[in-house]
C-alpha cells in the first residue's frame, strides 16, 4: 500500500520509494529506506503526510507518500 493510505497511529515498513531519483536520493539521507518502520503521525485532505522515520518527523506531500511503497509490521511474539 502507499503511504498515504496508511492509518494514523500504526507502523509500517518501507518497501520501496518509487519518485524521481533526486526526491529519491535525499528520502534516503533522511532514513526513508527499505525495510525502515515508520510511523504515520497524521494526514492532511490535501494527500500531505506527516510521519516518524528514525526519531525524526517528516513532512511530505501527495505526489511523494503515493511513491512509498509500506507494508503492516509483524507482529513480534514474545515466547
Amino acid at each position: 500500500m502507499k503511504l498515504s493510505e496508511g492509518m494514523i497511529g500504526h507502523t509500517y515498513r518501507v518497501n520501496s520509494v518509487a519518485v524521481n531519483e533526486t526526491i529519491t536520493r535525499r528520502l534516503e539521507a533522511l532514513g526513508v529506506n527499505s525495510m525502515t518502520p515508520v510511523t504515520l503521525l497524521n494526514k492532511k485532505g490535501s494527500g500531505s503526510v506527516i510521519f516518524k522515520v528514525r526519531g525524526t518527523r517528516l513532512a511530505v506531500g501527495k505526489r511523494i507518500s503515493d511513491g512509498i511503497e509500506i507494508s503492516e509490521m509483524e507482529e513480534r511474539s514474545h515466547d
